[in-house]
């Protein structure tokens, strides 16, 4: 159980919260506080569990806190939705459409001896609450990082963090996963998944060993983008780009590093636009594999081969999870809709015991078994549209116009959609970024709508 220092942690980061905002700009102040929460504060089961609220933990606490005080700072903004209608309707059924979910689960689930509760209207309370919270990182980065600047902003603080994160990363690479043991007073997921090659990988603060890993590889990929666009090429970027690539393999994920060794030739000879390209084609397959896995078209054989000739114990733990999956589905097939909700009612129950016998690893399956196809849809079309709205605006203007920091940061969100295939990576740095790269290509859009009524006016004079 979480020791006393974890709550006083959480308790007390509305104030760091509020010290950044007054001491930093609002952009990079939101990027502190995010970034620092999910770096450092402990993970669940340290939360708040408050009456008729979900959960607080170190995902939301300073997404609200710092919601909080941009309102109190800056006032409250023009919109907090996108400004294309897709991206508000995707807002808005992300946010609402539990309430469906919950209408339509209002009857008990039996397994045998053991029932789960039908869904009422505190569920759909609690559960529209729960993705506004879920959401606000993005609401608030679409605000807040909406230019170019914020773009360079948000990939120095993921080297720095990477670089920051790397001591205590190396510290439990030697010694084991125990720094959230001996700092919060408990362990966070099963120590036995952080022994890899004879060795450990860290875990830090974090859920699990592969989260690590991935912003490890985040890092490194901003280190190596802000070196490939600095003018200079200042050395001190890449020796920041090599070590932290050193200490990605050291985290021993494979995943990881296969996106390392994808992204990094992308980042570093691609132009803007053909990094983008490539991001939409690695976040359309990703949105894509449910539809293929429902309709049977995943080659599941011969990715379960390849794996084997790699790591017999990975290709069994790949199988482990396509097995899960075809169950979940099957489950999630009963009501594909809007899904089967909260309390467990996706998953299959020993009739007896009532423990879960199903394992939900990736966001896209657990996604579709509690909100159904609805849910699905509006999340990953939240997390795909920016690509698409930046490929537009990005092939409408000039290259030196744009950005060229919106380009790593597309191919970074591709890949971690791309990650919640086999993991549940969706973090608020995820929603960080989408809303960076959402906010400022609706600022490219509008650059480009008034500059085509400048030329207008103009051709007008002429005339």
């Amino acid at each position: 159980m979480p020791n006393p220092f974890a709550f006083l942690m959480l308790a007390l980061w509305p104030l760091v919260t509020v010290a950044l905002f007054n001491r930093l700009s609002a952009q990079r102040a939101l990027i502190a506080s995010l970034l620092g929460a999910y770096l450092f504060l402990p993970e669940s089961p340290a939360v708040f569990d408050l009456p008729l609220l979900p959960p607080l933990n170190k995902h939301n606490i300073p997404a609200l806190t710092a919601f909080l005080v941009s309102l109190w700072i800056y006032g409250r903004p023009a919109s907090l939705l996108p400004q294309t209608l897709v991206g508000r309707a995707l807002v808005l059924i992300f946010v609402f459409s539990p309430m469906l979910t919950v209408a339509t689960n209002g009857e008990p689930v039996f397994y045998g001896n053991i029932g789960l509760p039908g869904l009422g209207p505190k569920d759909a309370v609690a559960l529209a609450l729960q993705q506004f919270l879920l959401i606000l990182p993005f609401l608030l980065a679409r605000q807040h990082l909406a230019n170019g600047g914020a773009q360079k902003d948000l990939m120095l603080a993921l080297m720095i963090g990477g670089l920051v994160y790397s001591v205590p990363m190396l510290i439990e690479i030697r010694l084991s996963p125990q720094l959230n043991n001996w700092i919060y007073g408990y362990y966070q997921h099963f120590f036995g998944q952080s022994i890899r090659a004879g060795g450990f990988r860290p875990v830090v603060f974090l859920y699990h060993g592969l989260w690590v890993a991935f912003f490890a590889m985040t890092a490194a990929v901003s280190a190596f983008a802000l070196w490939r666009n600095d003018k200079s090429h200042n050395i001190s970027l890449l020796l920041a780009a090599a070590y932290l690539s050193v200490v990605l393999v050291l985290a021993k994920s494979l995943g990881a590093l296969i996106f390392a060794v994808a992204l990094v030739p992308c980042v570093v000879l691609l132009g803007t636009v053909m990094q983008i390209r490539v991001a939409i084609l690695i976040g359309a397959l990703a949105v894509a594999y449910p539809v293929l896995k429902g309709a049977d078209l995943v080659p599941q054989d011969k990715l379960l081969a390849q794996a084997a000739a790699i790591d017999p114990e990975r290709a069994a733990s790949l199988e482990f999870r396509f097995d899960n999956e075809n169950t979940l589905l099957e489950r999630a097939y009963l009501k594909p809709v809007f899904g089967w909700g909260s309390w467990g009612r996706n998953h299959i129950l020993d009739p007896n015991t009532g423990n879960i016998l199903t394992v939900t690893d990736g966001r896209w399956i657990i996604l579709i078994g509690i909100y159904g196809w609805v849910g699905y849809l509006a999340e990953f079309g939240l997390l795909l549209l920016p690509l698409l709205l930046l490929w537009r605006e990005a092939v409408a203007m000039r290259e030196d116009v744009v950005s060229p920091f919106i380009a790593p940061l597309s191919l970074i969100l591709a890949v971690n959609i791309f990650d919640m295939l086999p993991n549940a990576t969706l973090t608020p740095l995820t929603w960080l970024v989408v809303g960076a790269l959402t906010g400022y290509a609706e600022v490219l859009k509008s650059q480009r709508l008034k500059q085509a009524d400048t030329d207008a006016l103009k051709w007008q004079s002429i005339l």
